[in-house]
């Protein structure tokens, strides 16, 4: 079931937009299993999955293993990731916050489209690939 009727023209900052909102939402509530409740330990533990840097990570690893990626989820990350944006990333370079839009541009357009499987398939992964991580 499509979220919006016309997703498909909104450019690659709104997607964006929707998508940065959408993976928040499912971080919070991940982290929120882990049982901790002090909301500064909470931030903390969701920029880890959230920021620019490890969004720009995640999308990287994504495209370097060339079957994750759907050919449509390719575009809509390109779409995001050459967007022109007037503003500016607080806490990282150029590079990153465009990796970033795009990562955030895909996820957004999986909810948009409705895909609620796949988005929730590609944001576990993300989890995992977090948690590997840092342990």
């Amino acid at each position: 079931m499509e979220i919006i009727k016309d997703w498909h023209l909104l450019n690659g900052l709104t997607l964006a937009y929707m998508g940065d909102g959408i993976y928040e939402l499912y971080i919070r509530q991940h982290v929120l299993r882990t049982g901790k409740t002090k909301p500064n330990i909470l931030h903390r533990e969701a920029t880890r999955y959230v920021s620019a840097k490890a969004q720009a990570s995640l999308i990287q690893q994504m495209l370097d293993n060339e079957s994750f990626l759907t050919e449509e989820e390719l575009e809509y990350f390109k779409r995001g990731r050459n967007a022109k944006s007037h503003t500016k990333a607080k806490n990282a370079d150029v590079i990153t916050y465009r990796m970033s839009t795009g990562f955030e541009a895909m996820i957004g357009y999986l909810y948009l489209s409705g895909q609620k499987e796949r988005l929730e398939e590609v944001i576990e992964w993300c989890i995992q690939q977090v948690e590997e991580k840092h342990g």
